[in-house]
């Protein structure tokens, strides 16, 4: 017996202890990894030893192993809290522009709409088109929202109309030859309106009338009501007509261009008054969904594409990582979608403090991706994942930890006590 082993015992135990002692304050560490202390034992080589019996000398710290085991969820209810249920970390690039990686998901917005970690590391992401919701990337950038400043106005382009044109109606011009005559139909009789919005996003209303010609199944549509007390009495005129078949199926205009579905054209001026001379635009009167069926007129869908400004009022994050933004203008739509990457070894990631690791050459590259890709898991909102510390476990490790650094003080002690008899033998 020697005092090395005897030390190297002291190490290996106070090493343990260490790395236990780390784990239970790490208890409460959003996405906190446990670490495990291994061991390798430490044998002097015998050279030319005829039975090749070689004698131990201890023990060493061969390896602090990250335990990359899955922490329970909490819920907090709070919508920038994202949690990863599976495999995968969240992309990071540090302050120093650094990539990194982590598990904690308690991400908040700094001032310029960035979305960031607790450490000012951006959280990466892929681009998203806002208004077709598809990512226009392939690299992952810091991911942002317009926190700064409203988001523009859209000009209306469209709108799209859903409703039913009553088959049993009578000509709107009225027969005073019939017997009984038949009153005219007033064009308001079948109408509606709707808000649409210019290039700067001022609203107006355009209103919507439909009356029955003396073609069958064929109506007028009007954008405005006839006006007699001007001077001259203006008489509208109509923006197009739209016909159905015998079976109350539409079957035209068609729209050009694209020669698909059916569609007319209104040309809109902007609100009066108009002190930027803002053109008239045009906006594309989708009616795929008019009917002419014998029953009551009846408008089931009127939307158009466009809007006016608008501050951002929440943000939600779904379980593919699809960042969705909501705004006071009514508008929600996709502004990024979270990244995550992989590794084929995660235990070989380098631990730089800050709930976060850097790739090595150990761990090999990141397979980079979106929740729900491939073996990437999925990701829950307004959750948060748990250290994934045992604590129980923990406090029998330092027991065990603390009864091997006294055993190995104790073998230190005798072979003093050897020593000293020894010394003193006469």
């Amino acid at each position: 017996m020697g005092f090395q082993q005897g030390l190297s015992g002291l190490n290996a135990a106070g090493k343990n202890l260490d790395v236990i002692g780390h784990n239970i304050a790490n208890t409460s560490t959003v996405g906190f990894k446990t670490q495990r202390a291994e061991f390798a034992e430490m044998v002097a080589s015998a050279i030319g030893s005829a039975d090749g019996a070689s004698a131990g000398i201890g023990v060493e710290t061969d390896a602090i192993a990250q335990q990359f085991l899955q922490g329970n969820l909490s819920i907090t209810g709070n919508n920038l809290d994202v949690a990863i249920n599976g495999n995968g970390l969240f992309t990071l690039t540090m302050p120093d522009g650094t990539p990194a990686y982590t598990r904690s998901g308690n991400f908040k917005l700094d001032k310029e709409g960035r979305l960031v970690t607790n450490g000012q590391a951006h959280v990466m992401g892929y681009p998203m088109d806002p208004a077709t919701g598809l990512r226009t990337g392939t690299v992952p950038v810091a991911l942002a929202l317009p926190t700064s400043a409203p988001i523009p106005a859209k000009q209306t382009r469209s709108i799209t109309a859903a409703l039913n044109l009553d088959a049993r109606a009578g000509v709107a011009a009225g027969n005073p030859a019939a017997t009984p005559p038949l009153a005219a139909t007033p064009r308001t009789t079948y109408g509606t309106s709707i808000e649409v919005y210019d290039s700067q996003g001022v609203a107006k209303p355009v209103s919507l009338y439909f009356e029955k010609t003396t073609t069958n199944n064929t109506w007028n549509v009007y954008d405005r009501l006839d006006d007699p007390t001007a001077t001259p009495p203006v008489v509208a005129a109509p923006i197009g007509q739209i016909s159905f078949d015998n079976q109350g199926a539409i079957t035209g205009p068609r729209a050009t261009p694209p020669n698909i579905g059916f569609a007319l054209t209104l040309n809109v001026a902007p609100t009066p008054p108009n002190p930027n001379n803002l053109p008239a635009y045009p906006v594309q009167l989708k009616l795929d969904g008019v009917t002419q069926f014998g029953a009551k007129f009846a408008v089931s869908q009127l939307s158009q594409d466009g809007y006016t400004s608008g501050e951002l009022t929440g943000v939600e994050i779904e379980g593919n990582g699809m960042i969705t933004a909501r705004y006071s203008n009514g508008v929600t739509r996709s502004e990024g979608q979270i990244a995550l990457a992989n590794f084929r070894n995660p235990q070989g990631l380098s631990d730089v403090g800050g709930n976060s690791w850097l790739a090595t050459f150990a761990s090999g590259p990141p397979v980079l991706g979106v929740a729900g890709e491939g073996s990437l898991g999925a990701l829950r909102s307004g959750a948060l994942e748990d250290s994934n510390v045992d604590l129980t476990a923990e406090l029998v490790n330092m027991m065990s930890a603390q009864r091997a650094y006294q055993a190995s003080a104790q073998t230190i002690k005798t072979q003093d006590q050897v020593m000293a008899t020894l010394v003193n033998l006469r």
